[in-house]
């Protein structure tokens, strides 16, 4: 009798896993890690829906991906079924390295190391575990694989990864916005010379997800409130270091590294709940900033933050240091872990980097910014920027 399970998802209703292999990979505990790693972070303190998980992304990528070969095979994309399988256990694993918080604290709590690093050691740890079953997923996540439109499907500007968390993000945080025509845009994909392309009648679909991406970048990735609240957390870390703050021993040891050298079996035990843990333990904490850094994040008493459209006066910040200075009566190198500026940056289309070709049907190609009446052109060139400076109220 042939594999056959659903998950009930509350985006796309059942997804079908019919496939032994990747059921047994689901249930691998690398993978049932991801139920307690957050998708969005601290977004869920301005929007208090988004408390999906990266194994719900995921999944819901998978969904897509599947979706996305039986659509290009019907078309007559030539995809064998050992192809087929080992492009969706590719985006089923290709979130599989992130840390606690996902991006929030990527290259805080390991230094310099990106999620995707940690996601191609555990894919190559579970080859391993699994016999070599997963080699050719390994190729396509590292496009490696002759068919390039496979990794294009997992990593390229309209994939698999951005249509679910587009549509996910969306739906948990309430931000309609966000809302993208994913199936349409699905059943418009195709193949021509080795590349992953959009059919004419894709456009308007395509333009609707750039717009929808830029929507959501302002409105909810880099939401002011949210920007804050993340920051926050990266400094709690970055200041537990500093003074060698003790809490839960897994998570102490890998906060201690002393090198970029990686390790698997003790990274795959620390999750959100480790850092929450830490954080709660912290609040009482001798360290006045700290303190003040983890009860902000627990009580959600956090920082002020102003957006500016010029970088940050100097003259300005140290007004308001000396304000706080006074205040908290913290020294001036202190009170610098609470006053901080930065900047935020987002683009909707990059325009030397990022590629997306319609195919016509007299066979012509052109970049989505090249055709007639474009909405996507040369206004939206470019990153848009906002500086940002935080500061206690």
């Amino acid at each position: 009798m042939r594999f056959h399970k659903i998950i009930n998802d509350p985006v796309y209703g059942f997804i079908t896993i019919d496939d032994q292999l990747i059921a047994e990979i689901i249930a691998h505990p690398y993978y049932q890690r991801l139920r307690r790693i957050s998708q969005m972070a601290l977004a869920q303190l301005v929007y208090p829906g988004a408390v999906h998980s990266r194994l719900h992304h995921s999944l819901g990528a998978y969904h897509l991906m599947r979706s996305a070969l039986l659509e290009l095979v019907n078309k007559g994309i030539e995809i064998t079924e050992e192809e087929q399988q080992a492009a969706k256990i590719a985006i089923l694993l290709h979130d599989i390295g992130h840390g606690p918080y996902s991006h929030a604290l990527e290259h805080v709590i390991a230094e310099g190391v990106h999620h995707e690093e940690f996601s191609l050691l555990m894919m190559k740890e579970l080859n391993k575990q699994f016999n070599g079953k997963l080699q050719m997923a390994i190729d396509i996540f590292t496009n490696n694989h002759p068919k390039k439109f496979l990794h294009q499907l997992i990593s390229g500007q309209i994939d698999v990864d951005r249509m679910d968390y587009l549509t996910r993000d969306s739906f948990f945080t309430g931000v309609s916005e966000g809302v993208i025509g994913y199936d349409r845009i699905i059943k418009m994909l195709t193949v021509y010379n080795g590349e992953l392309m959009v059919e004419e009648k894709g456009i308007y679909s395509i333009e609707k997800f750039l717009v929808a991406r830029r929507l959501m970048y302002w409105q909810v990735y880099l939401h002011k409130t949210v920007l804050c609240a993340e920051q926050m957390l990266k400094r709690i870390i970055k200041r537990a270091k500093h003074i060698n703050a003790h809490c839960h021993e897994t998570l102490y040891n890998f906060m201690h590294l002393k090198s970029n050298t990686t390790c698997l079996s003790e990274f795959c035990k620390i999750d959100d709940y480790d850092v929450m843990m830490a954080i709660k333990q912290w609040c009482n904490h001798e360290d006045k900033v700290l303190s003040i850094l983890c009860n902000g994040i627990i009580n959600r008493k956090l920082l002020k933050i102003k957006y500016l459209s010029t970088p940050v006066d100097e003259k300005y910040r140290q007004e308001i240091v000396s304000d706080v200075i006074a205040k908290y009566q913290l020294s001036e190198e202190d009170v610098n872990w609470l006053v901080f500026a930065g900047e935020a940056s987002s683009s909707t289309y990059n325009f030397e980097n990022e590629k997306i070709k319609i195919l016509f049907k007299d066979g012509s190609i052109k970049d989505i910014t090249e055709v007639d009446n474009a909405l996507i052109n040369d206004n939206l060139k470019g990153l848009v920027k906002k500086y940002y400076i935080c500061f206690p109220k």
